[in-house]
Formats: C-alpha cells, sequence, structure tokens
C-alpha cells in the first residue's frame, strides 16, 4: 500500500492542506473568506431551521483543511506545520462562533432555540456520534491520499459536522444557554480529534513519510508518543461522550414512563398532552386544554406514585404558565421556563 505513494501526491496533499503563512496568499485568503461566508450560512441555516441551508455551509466549509492538515504535520513530524494548522483550527472556530453569536444577537427568537431542531441535533453528543466521526475521518484521509476518489470528500463534508456545531455555540451563548453551547462545542471536539486520529492512521499506513523523504521534503522524527497522545486525546473525549450517551438513555427510559401517567393525568381534566421530554432527569410535560387547568401537584403525585418520585418536573401549560414541581416535594411553584 505504501507503494501507491508517489512524490507527486505528497506534493499534491502538502499543498492542499498546508496553508501558506502569508495573510495575502491565495490558500490563506480562500480559508478565511470561505470560512466566513460557511459560518453566516450555517448559523443563518441554524436560525431558520433549516436543514438543506446548513448542509450547504457544510460543503462550503474549509475547516477540514487544517485538521487534516494537522494529521499530515504530525506523521511528518514538522512541529511548524502542527503548530500553525493547530492555531488556524483554533482561530477558524473562535471566527465561526463569533459569527454566530453575531446573528445570535441580532435574530435570535423568543424560544431562545428551544424549538429549533438544528439545535437540538447538537447538543445532545453521544459515542454514536464518536464512531460516526471516526469512519467519516477515514474517508476523507483515504480520499486525500487516493486523488482518484477525491469526489468522495464533498460527501465527507456533509456526514461529518464541523462549522454547524460552532455556530451552533455562538448561536447559544448569545441567549445565555451556556451549557448546550459547552455540548454542542464538544461535538466539534469530538470531530476534530476522530479526524486528527484517523488521518493519522491512515497517512502512517499508506507510507507518506517515506515518500516525502523520497520527494526531499524535510522530514522529521516520528516517535510512537506521538501517537498515543492522539489515542489519549481521542479517549479524553470519549468520556464525556459516554456520560452523555447514558444520560440520553435514561432520559428517553424516564419520557417513557412518564408519558403514560400523564396522559391518564390530563385526561381526568380533559386536557391533552402536547409533548413529555426527559432532560437532564427532569420530566418536562406541555399540556393544553380548556379551564379549568389540571392541578399540577395531582401529577407530582402521580409521578411519584409511578417510580418517578426523585425526577423533577416541569409542566408547560399552553397558553399558560409554567409550573416547577421538585422532587420529593407536595407542592409546585410558578416559574420561567428552562430551555438549557
Amino acid at each position: 500500500m505504501a507503494g501507491s505513494v508517489d512524490t507527486a501526491t505528497v506534493h499534491r496533499m502538502t499543498g492542499a492542506l498546508f496553508i501558506e503563512r502569508d495573510p495575502g496568499s491565495p490558500s490563506s485568503t480562500r480559508f478565511w473568506g470561505l470560512l466566513v461566508l460557511a459560518s453566516v450560512i450555517a448559523s443563518a441555516g441554524v436560525v431558520g431551521d433549516s436543514t438543506a441551508t446548513v448542509i450547504g455551509a457544510m460543503i462550503v466549509a474549509p475547516l477540514m483543511t487544517p485538521i487534516l492538515g494537522s494529521a499530515l504535520a504530525l506523521v511528518l513530524a514538522d512541529r511548524s506545520q502542527v503548530v500553525r494548522c493547530a492555531l488556524l483550527v483554533l482561530g477558524g472556530a473562535l471566527a465561526v462562533i463569533a459569527v454566530g453569536m453575531v446573528l445570535g444577537w441580532i435574530a435570535a427568537p423568543p424560544d431562545d432555540f428551544a424549538s429549533n431542531s438544528q439545535v437540538a441535533s447538537r447538543i445532545s453528543p453521544r459515542l454514536i456520534d464518536l464512531l460516526a466521526a471516526l469512519a467519516t475521518g477515514t474517508v476523507g484521509a483515504f480520499a486525500l491520499v487516493r486523488s482518484d476518489i477525491s469526489d468522495a470528500l464533498p460527501g465527507v463534508a456533509i456526514a461529518i459536522s464541523l462549522v454547524p456545531p460552532l455556530s451552533v455555540t455562538g448561536l447559544l451563548l448569545t441567549v445565555g444557554r451556556y451549557h448546550d453551547a459547552s455540548e454542542s462545542a464538544l461535538l466539534f471536539a469530538t470531530n476534530v480529534a476522530a479526524i486528527v486520529a484517523t488521518g493519522t492512521v491512515v497517512f502512517l499506513v499508506y507510507g507518506l513519510r517515506a515518500a516525502a523523504q523520497g520527494s526531499g521534503y524535510a522530514v522529521g522524527r516520528f516517535h510512537g508518543s506521538t501517537l498515543v497522545a492522539v489515542g489519549v486525546v481521542v479517549v479524553l473525549v470519549a468520556v464525556p461522550l459516554t456520560t452523555g450517551t447514558i444520560s440520553v438513555t435514561r432520559d428517553r427510559v424516564l419520557a417513557a414512563d412518564a408519558r403514560p401517567v400523564a396522559q391518564k393525568w390530563a385526561s381526568a381534566g380533559n386536557w391533552q398532552i402536547a409533548s413529555v421530554e426527559a432532560r437532564d432527569g427532569v420530566v418536562v410535560v406541555g399540556v393544553l386544554g380548556l379551564p379549568p387547568q389540571p392541578a399540577p401537584t395531582a401529577l407530582r403525585a402521580a409521578l411519584d406514585r409511578g417510580g418517578m418520585a426523585d425526577a423533577d418536573l416541569e409542566l408547560h401549560l399552553v397558553g399558560g404558565r409554567t409550573h416547577w414541581c421538585p422532587a420529593g416535594g407536595t407542592t409546585c411553584t410558578v416559574r420561567e421556563p428552562s430551555f438549557g
């Protein structure tokens, strides 16, 4: 497999992945110009809850370039390029977040994105997201090494989410949903770690170091500790993802258990259940109907009898108030809805 990589491939890859230092160079202006445009498209797509627009931003976004560039620089043991690519990834991420914040200040909805599907799909990263990112990163690195399958790169850009999670982070920061903003940032970090890890392995397997040396490229000494460090980063990312997976599973079970209890409670007063969810161990019920409203304390008591005494209850009366019924209590208080 190493023999499939030649001098031309090395020059093509270094030229494609290593952005020039001169801010006015074609590769640098292309990167920053496309990144800002992709950030605006992604943020607008999230605000408008438009999947098609967000996908367009994924295709335009150039963040994959310095991320895979980091992997290539690690393989070639080019310290200066490692630092430069890492700074480009960090600077690019901050730029996307900043654009998201600006659009958030301009167009944040009254519900603080609580009903936005683009936001909801990016604030609960799980282990499956890491597995998908590892597979997609492998395809991306493979497509770069093999010019004959480079047509797969647009699909890779769509499959692995880089700019949209950062846009969501910026938008959520403007509305004070700091925990959810950190979760979308974790999704981005997950994808970055996966791309670097898989890119490093693929480039090593294809013998890029030997090909680069043969082409006269200054290749440093590669240490096994580099692979260990990359693996440690992936493991560190996997820890909160595992926690998130457990939390999501627990919430789904809790919501499934709470739904029949809530439906029975609402039917007694001829009200209808609009939604039953669980967020971080809190049962969130939406209910609508005509006065008189059903007693929130009755639902609290019903949940207790159903084995959910340790779960807080947040009850949204459509067109009315929101009631908070804490676990272990017998009374409910009126409060503002909690979206984060």
